[in-house]
């Protein structure tokens, strides 16, 4: 009788970790949202120009308006960094109070931009009928001047000055507030939440107050810091053109105008100002973009 052997089948064991892990979800960790550097370095520059105009003799021990006796026009090094000028005056140290100047009528013009901007947009877009073709063709009319020759003809009728050059700048800009808050609160407006709180009983300044309005300033808000880079541009062209802050108080645009004439034999005087133009107004649009950039 022949023996039938039976062998053992080998059979894998089955891993019971992956056995108890089965019907399970994996579990991810959400991944937190690393911060780009280059608005890192945006926000460094900024504060660093928002110090400079608040406490300015942190940052430096020389006068801003005072020059020093035989030290006209020294190349950059030594005691003074950024060299200095033709009367003697340290030029970091006019960069750093300069900076109280520009910033200051830079926030008055964009501050005044906004309110009558978005105040018209407002009215332009939650009334609607005449009132939006009204105020609708007052801001094609001012959208139709260049906003250099409107900010010129304006600073002419007020007078020189640094308030008087953010005043002009200001209402260059107010006609981009209004076009982009009326087309915010239009787009607000016929939502769905909007014709609810309407349903439900809701006045009409109580829907705007309380759904129009916070809704449609998302983009106001970061077209606001977009327009400083741009206050800050055009207040500089009004210095240097002659009709923004009166010398001999620093001004980043009227240091520029200073150095013109020594170009060629102090290339500091207004290359360093410049640099300094140039980097606040670079961080005030990535911070622009950053704002305006809608969460995925």
């Amino acid at each position: 009788m022949s023996s039938i052997s039976f062998e053992k089948s080998s059979v894998p064991e089955r891993d019971l970790g992956a056995v108890e892990s089965e019907g399970t979800l994996p579990t991810h960790r959400p991944r937190r949202r690393r911060v780009p550097l280059t608005l890192l370095l945006a926000w460094a520059v900024i504060a660093i120009a928002v110090l400079w105009a608040l406490a300015p003799q942190l940052f430096t021990a020389y006068s801003g308006t005072e020059g020093i006796a035989g030290a006209q026009r020294l190349a950059p090094g030594g005691e003074h960094w950024l060299g200095t000028d033709q009367l003697g005056r340290d030029l970091y140290a006019r960069i750093v109070y300069g900076a109280s100047q520009t910033l200051s009528a830079a926030l008055v013009a964009v501050a005044l931009g906004l309110l009558l901007g978005t105040a018209l947009g407002l009215i332009a877009g939650a009334v609607g009928g005449i009132a939006d073709d009204a105020v609708m063709r007052l801001v094609d009319v001012l959208l139709s001047i260049p906003g250099l020759l409107l900010s010129l003809s304006i600073i002419i009728l007020l007078g020189f000055g640094t308030v008087n050059a953010a005043i002009a700048v200001g209402i260059t800009s107010v006609a981009n507030f209004a076009r982009l808050a009326r087309a915010e609160v239009v787009r607000v407006r016929h939502s769905d939440y909007v014709e609810a709180a309407y349903g439900s009983g809701g006045t009409f300044w109580a829907v705007l107050w309380r759904h129009i309005l916070p809704n449609s300033l998302t983009s106001v808000i970061a077209f606001s810091a977009l327009q400083f880079g741009s206050a800050i541009l055009a207040i500089a062209t009004l210095s240097f053109l002659g009709y923004g802050t009166p010398p001999p108080t620093p001004e980043w645009g009227l240091l520029i105008a200073e150095g013109r004439n020594y170009i060629s034999t102090a290339w500091w005087l207004t290359t360093f100002p410049g640099l300094a133009v140039v980097a606040v107004v670079l961080a005030a649009n990535r911070i622009s973009r950053a704002l305006g950039r809608t969460p995925a």
